[in-house]
């Protein structure tokens, strides 16, 4: 079922404790007998005799009793609680901010390993054409006599290398579409094919001591801390203010019958109390133990500052190494490119082997996956830095398609 609310749980010393009894009891024994026969407003001259005193006839009451107190001052102790409990609702509220943030963060990794996975597959079908098209070419040389049959069958082992990749790669993608619908927590309908194409995004981010301070003041899971350490300082609040008088005032009606549909009589009490700890030791080890655990919150906050800021450096020194990985990506993948066609275009002409050739087609194939991988880094490690300052929200997330 569904918790109580710690803010009207606290709130209950403000209500006044009323109670209904009905009860039934009956003897002989001469102090409960004479009280009872004045309660009950039957009391006669002849219970006053010796006999009737001593030895009384059985007698049974029914009692209706309605009893009711209220504390109307208790050192201020309901207040504290109050508001403590007001605090580590916001505290469990922000904490759940959190857990939102880092939801969004698995289904964005989730969401950019199918962009990869596709990526990787086009690569992949890119590179058997590529080995299709150099074992065709080896395949026509050996027959027109410019070449030997090794190069074919190179070339063709080559080409059964890059088929199986293809049905690896496929299968990648599979994997990462099955993964995706894990972390979304829902069936997909449309497919891979519906989602944007992996692609470069220019991020703009601050200054390291920038991050860092914005994450001290956006960091839902430091705001939990800091209201939780509120908390308890009030709980220290309470405990001193624990030491203070109570005053509380309290009443009851009562009814006493000798059957219970019968007549009987009516009395009523009220009254207040004061009451003063005379000998708290109780209340003083109490005191002790929640400047104990002040201590603690506040020591945690500190340290999940700390944290918070290796964190924060963590992923911006890794969101510019991905950027500056790119950059290298990028010229490497143009540069391979051009060699593998300044090679086929040579071996064509007889002036290199296949083996040239197909090392050059490798370092295209790795080239163009490495561009891609390094898209997809500096993609997630963009948010993983906004995860890492608090403010990863849906709205980062569309900057990253």
């Amino acid at each position: 079922g569904e918790k109580p609310s710690l803010r009207p749980l606290a709130r209950t010393p403000l209500f006044p404790q009323i109670a209904f009894t009905e009860s039934i009891t009956g003897g002989n024994d001469p102090v409960y007998a004479f009280g009872t026969k004045l309660r009950q407003q039957v009391f006669s001259n002849s219970d006053f005799s010796l006999n009737n005193l001593n030895r009384p006839s059985p007698i049974p009451n029914f009692s209706t009793s309605f009893s009711g107190r209220w504390t109307a001052f208790d050192s201020r102790q309901t207040r504290f609680q109050m508001r403590r409990a007001s605090l580590l609702k916001q505290s469990a509220e922000v904490s759940g901010s959190r857990t939102s943030q880092e939801t969004i963060y698995r289904t964005v990794s989730a969401y950019e390993s199918v962009l990869i996975a596709w990526r990787e597959a086009e690569v992949a079908r890119h590179s058997v054409d590529t080995a299709q098209s150099l074992y065709e070419l080896s395949r026509n040389r050996v027959n027109a006599g410019l070449a030997v049959e090794s190069d074919a069958l190179s070339a063709q082992v080559n080409l059964a290398q890059r088929k199986q990749e293809l049905i690896q790669a496929e299968g990648a993608r599979q994997t990462a579409w099955a993964e995706l619908e894990a972390a979304v927590g829902a069936s997909l309908p449309l497919g891979p094919e519906s989602l944007e194409e992996l692609k470069e995004h220019a991020f703009t981010t601050g200054g390291l001591s920038e991050e860092i301070a914005q994450a001290l003041q956006k960091r839902p899971d430091l705001g939990s801390l800091a209201l939780q350490t509120s908390a308890q300082k009030t709980a220290v609040q309470s405990a001193k203010w624990d030491f203070g008088p109570r005053v509380s005032v309290f009443g009851s009606w009562q009814t006493d019958r000798h059957s219970f549909a019968g007549n009987g009589g009516e009395n009523w009490m009220s009254g207040a109390e004061l009451r003063v700890d005379l000998l708290p030791m109780g209340k003083r080890w109490q005191l002790e133990q929640e400047k104990v655990a002040l201590l603690s919150a506040q020591a945690g906050e500190e340290s999940a500052r700390n944290t918070i800021r290796v964190e924060v450096s963590r992923a911006y020194f890794g969101h510019q190494a991905a950027g500056q990985m790119l950059e290298v990506a990028r010229s490497a993948m143009a540069q391979a490119a051009e060699s593998l066609r300044i090679l086929r275009t040579r071996y064509d002409a007889g002036l290199v082997s296949v083996t040239d050739v197909l090392r050059a087609e490798d370092a295209d194939r790795q080239s163009q996956s490495g561009y891609w991988q390094a898209v997809y880094r500096n993609a997630l490690s963009y948010a993983a830095l906004r995860l890492a300052t608090g403010t990863l929200n849906t709205e980062q997330v569309v900057s990253l398609q």
